[in-house]
């Protein structure tokens, strides 16, 4: 789709922060011009801060500070009425706060002005969140925002100029921000895909409608999803929701849909929804109710248990019992591979082994010999069956390998990197995530899968960086749908990076020798595995052994059917 509509300006009057999401606003740190003394917070003891207005005789300095902050947190109620006290009368209609977020550094900021009327702020950019909701990493590094100002009748200075947008710090962002998730179905409409968005909490469901309705997917993901709205069907109004049902009023143009795509639109909506905490839908085309039902889905959810190779065999191990998989165990066992990851009905598994080839593994005891170039990262299986393969110096030579038939040159493969350590397709097909050398630096990188009307992978997209990786990469996993796990580290320590699509990441350190991740249903099913044998989980902070003799740590790509 090529829709691109401003999203936000859909919902920006209807934006009201919850101020009480906002418990633990930093009590040091900035400036807030125009408090009296007796209206001054108590440093020991402050939730929220109101934004100020303009007060008299400020600074140019001060008159920008006071905007960023009024443009901020419980600024952003009323359509940023307040931030727009600090601006003239003639450019409070033209600024246009809903454009953008721009994330940065607090403790970078720097005012300065070079010239009479001018203001130049100088950060440190971190993020930005465009009028979709889509959230970006930016390279990190300075940015000068620069301020216009001049002097009113009363010879109090007012901003006539302003970069549209708000600005946030990265510590208020995930205060003032929630990730929603957009849904959208995977090309053989079998699978849900989220696509990641920030909104305010505040009237969440309206954001989160109008993103996916009068919206285009992100634009990276844009090819490799498909998505049930004509580009003519548009949410009416905001979306009301009472006792966790959600009325969502479409145009008349709903009605040209045939019943199978009135379905699959539902179905989007409801899973969208959901994570607005809407338990249940209500479809209309002007304000009268259209029969729609949800469609089936396919779940990318796989078991609790971890899947590994032991001395006693393949499968998952559930207490000091293996579970096998029938027909499929037996040749992991006979082959003795160093990578294994299975497939989504398990009747195939990606193999490489210790010379280096990499191999598919079928449960009726077959297998074949895929492919035998140098230095190839662990293989990684789509749910369509294509198994991914590359060697670690040519990141571009990226080979999908159908269950028959000759495999596919995957063209515009990581572009501008030099070297790749790792690769893992998503469960439902449609991204794939790597770690590779660009410039110097390694970093974790995702990809839309671009398809043909056959499903056959024909390329990737334009990668997106998603975070630096410390150190070496070892490992490489979804967590989950929407999360990938890096493992990195040395001899003094190993660090797994759990990164977000479309958001921020967290980092947590492991002892030295971990030497492989896997991914489960929630972020608190990750497993790591140690070069003794050694599987933990994370609890909480920490990562707490949990079994020992494991030869390999496996993946999973789904739950048959």
């Amino acid at each position: 789709m090529t829709r691109r509509r401003g999203i936000l300006s859909v919902v920006v009057a209807m934006l009201a922060i919850v101020l009480t999401a906002c418990t633990g606003l930093p009590t040091s740190g900035p400036v807030y011009y125009g408090l009296s003394t007796e209206d001054a917070p108590d440093a020991d003891d402050v939730s929220f801060l109101l934004p100020d207005r303009p007060q008299p005789g400020a600074s140019p300095e001060q008159i920008v500070e006071g905007f960023i902050r009024a443009g901020s947190g419980p600024g952003l109620t009323s359509n940023w009425d307040r931030a727009r006290e600090f601006l003239t009368p003639e450019f409070r209609d033209v600024w246009k706060p809903q454009a953008s977020v721009l994330v940065d550094v607090f403790e970078d900021r720097v005012y300065s002005e070079p010239d009479d009327g001018v203001v130049q702020l100088d950060v440190t950019a971190v993020a930005s969140v465009d009028d979709n909701g889509s959230y970006e990493r930016a390279e990190l590094g300075g940015r000068t925002l620069p301020f216009a100002l001049e002097q009113n009748a009363d010879e109090e200075w007012r901003i006539s100029q302003a970069p549209d947008g708000v600005v946030l710090d990265q510590d208020e962002f995930p205060r003032v921000f929630n990730r929603y998730s957009v849904m959208y179905f995977d090309p053989s409409w079998e699978y849900l895909v989220p696509d990641a968005r920030w909104f305010p909490p505040t009237n969440a469901a309206a954001s989160v409608a109008a993103a996916l309705v009068n919206g285009p997917p992100s634009s990276w993901l844009a090819e490799s999803v498909a998505d049930a709205f004509p580009e003519s069907v548009t949410v009416v109004q905001s979306v009301p929701v009472s006792g966790g049902v959600a009325e969502v009023d479409l145009n008349e143009n709903a009605l040209s849909a045939d019943p199978d795509t009135l379905d699959r639109m539902y179905t989007q909506l409801q899973a969208s929804l959901a994570t607005a905490g809407v338990t249940e839908v209500e479809l209309t085309v002007e304000s009268t109710p259209i029969d729609a039902e949800p469609v089936p889905v396919r779940s990318t959810r796989v078991p609790g248990a971890p899947l590994a190779l032991t001395e006693a065999g393949f499968g998952f191990l559930i207490g000091d019992q293996l579970d096998e998989i029938v027909g499929l165990s037996d040749v992991v066992v006979d082959f003795q591979p160093v990578a294994v990851q299975v497939s989504p009905d398990r009747d195939a598994a990606a193999a490489r082994l210790d010379t280096g080839a990499v191999l598919r593994l079928r449960d009726n005891q077959t297998f074949a010999t895929l492919d035998e170039r140098e230095s190839l990262v662990d293989p990684t299986i789509d749910p369509h069956g294509y198994i991914w393969s590359v060697p670690r110096d040519a990141p571009a030579a990226v080979r999908a390998y159908p269950d028959e038939g000759e495999f596919i040159e995957v063209a515009d493969a990581w572009s501008g990197a030099t070297a790749i350590s790792a690769m893992a397709v998503s469960r439902d097909g449609t991204r794939v995530a790597a770690v590779v050398i660009a410039g110097g630096r390694t970093a974790l990188w995702v990809a839309g899968i671009v398809r043909d009307p056959d499903l056959v992978p024909v390329r990737l997209g334009d990668p997106v960086q998603l975070a630096t990786v410390v150190s070496s990469g070892r490992g490489l996993a979804w967590l989950d749908d929407l999360s990938v796990g890096v493992l990195s580290g040395d001899a003094e320590g190993s660090v797994v990076l759990e990164q977000v699509v479309g958001g921020i990441s967290s980092s947590s350190a492991a002892s030295p020798g971990m030497v492989a991740i896997a991914g489960g249903t929630t972020l608190s099913s990750v497993r790591l595995l140690a070069d003794d044998g050694t599987l933990s989980v994370k609890r909480g902070t920490s990562w707490q052994p949990t079994a020992t003799g494991v030869l390999v740590l496996a993946t999973q790509q789904g739950t048959p059917e």
